[in-house]
């Protein structure tokens, strides 16, 4: 090396930018490698802690007594169903073992931006600031002093079922379709802050922030806001989970996950989208013209059979055919079943309560002949708008996009009974 530290000649250069892109490689090999590590090491650790936790059984339960109160309630040892870490930054809700319309909190999907944050609520403020008369900062406390509004609604990541668009990837309904859960949020309504504060004629779009080490950051039209958004405290009854955004998050009814901004410090009125950064270079739609679709906000509608689907197995006779519908733009008003790959269609039943934004059971009874059968789903909202088969949104999208996918899911039941996850 020279005394300028620079390398004596080319052929060191170059054997140290080879070393230098090896270094690169592995490291990304074993981020990649960590990642699958970590997820299969979770499920492990769920196994064994629930294998460890079975508990004696007496042959009559009426002979023995009971357990004593608990200081939180807990769930049968017998039930095992757990969320699937799909990766560092997200897991999946076991819809396959889901009953009714809403998801219990601790299996309720993530999604997050650079791991989830630990914040002490009495330290944590939302600030209202930029175009309103009165700029002010928020204590969770100073929150609780508003009138209350809980709604059920479900949340839906934008990329949820991505890794559908190319081939049929995931091999169960949990990876296929399992970012996105309903619960019932808690909190008080944005339009009643706003109306305490004082909007300025000018004020058109607002920046909503959060506290995570990403400081995720979403442009939010504020007309739309006005109509339904909540600053939520609570979810299912109790405070937010750290992973749904403890203490405070954003909800949009019917919008794209990333919109409904967890742990929120701040909400900025503006005249115009602020184009940062997840929503320039994230959460855009490419199309097959190279062009890219922005603000697409609304989660359009969608339908999936939950059983039978992927990685179950089923035997000939009697099978009910359950799963799950949802629209952004408001009820489910029509859910059809096909089980000759969509050349034919018998509309399932609704399972009560029907609710806006929300996630509809749907049935249908159904007797299999131990043939090969494609198994299908399509629903169609208040407003008119039919789910699309493949095909038809392929023709419209192209296969390059990420988000919003919400084709048709076809489901092979082989004549043993296995069932994959096909594209038909």
């Amino acid at each position: 090396m020279t005394k300028s530290g620079h390398p004596d000649g080319p052929n060191e250069s170059r054997a140290q930018t080879e070393a230098l892109e090896t270094l690169t490689v592995n490291r990304r090999r074993l981020l990649a490698g960590t990642v699958g590590m970590v997820g299969a090491l979770m499920m492990r650790s769920v196994a064994r802690s629930e294998e460890a936790a079975m508990p004696v059984v007496p042959d009559d339960p009426t002979r023995v007594p009971g357990a004593a109160p608990t200081a939180y309630g807990q769930r049968s040892p017998f039930e095992q169903a757990v969320r699937v870490p799909r990766s560092w930054w997200a897991s999946l809700t076991p819809l396959q073992d889901s009953q009714g319309m809403l998801t219990p909190s601790a299996l309720h999907f993530e999604r997050h931006h650079n791991g989830v944050p630990v914040i002490h609520p009495t330290r944590h403020r939302l600030m209202i600031h930029g175009l309103v008369e009165r700029p002010w900062s928020f204590t969770l406390d100073d929150l609780k002093r508003f009138p209350s509004v809980s709604r059920l609604a479900f949340i839906e990541c934008s990329g949820n079922s991505a890794i559908e668009w190319r081939a049929p990837t995931g091999k169960t309904v949990q990876q296929t379709h399992g970012l996105t859960s309903t619960s019932e949020w808690t909190g008080v309504a944005l339009k009643t802050l706003l109306g305490e504060l004082g909007v300025k004629p000018e004020a058109s779009w607002v920046l909503a922030e959060g506290s995570d080490a990403a400081a995720m950051t979403r442009s939010l039209p504020l007309a739309s806001l006005m109509e339904e958004a909540l600053i939520c405290y609570a979810q299912n009854g109790e405070p937010l989970r750290p992973e749904q955004g403890y203490p405070l998050r954003l909800l949009v009814p019917g919008w794209e996950g990333n919109t409904c901004i967890k742990w929120l410090r701040r909400l900025k009125l503006g005249t115009a989208p602020f184009m940062t950064r997840e929503e320039t270079s994230q959460y855009t739609d490419l199309m097959p013209d190279g062009t890219a679709r922005q603000f697409t906000m609304v989660m359009e509608a969608k339908s999936v059979i939950t059983s039978p689907s992927g990685g179950q197995r089923v035997q000939p006779g009697w099978i009910e055919i359950n799963g799950l519908a949802w629209s952004g733009r408001g009820r489910i008003a029509q859910v059809e079943v096909s089980t000759d790959g969509g050349r034919s269609w018998q509309e399932a039943v609704l399972q009560d309560p029907v609710l806006p934004k929300c996630h509809t059971r749907f049935r249908l009874p159904w007797r299999w002949n131990g043939t090969d059968v494609i198994l299908q789903s399509r629903c169609r909202d208040e407003t008119g708008y039919r789910q699309p088969t493949r095909a038809e949104l392929v023709s419209v999208r192209g296969v390059n996009s990420i988000y919003h996918y919400n084709a048709i899911q076809s489901w092979r039941i082989a004549a043993d009974g296995q069932v994959t996850n096909v594209h038909a």
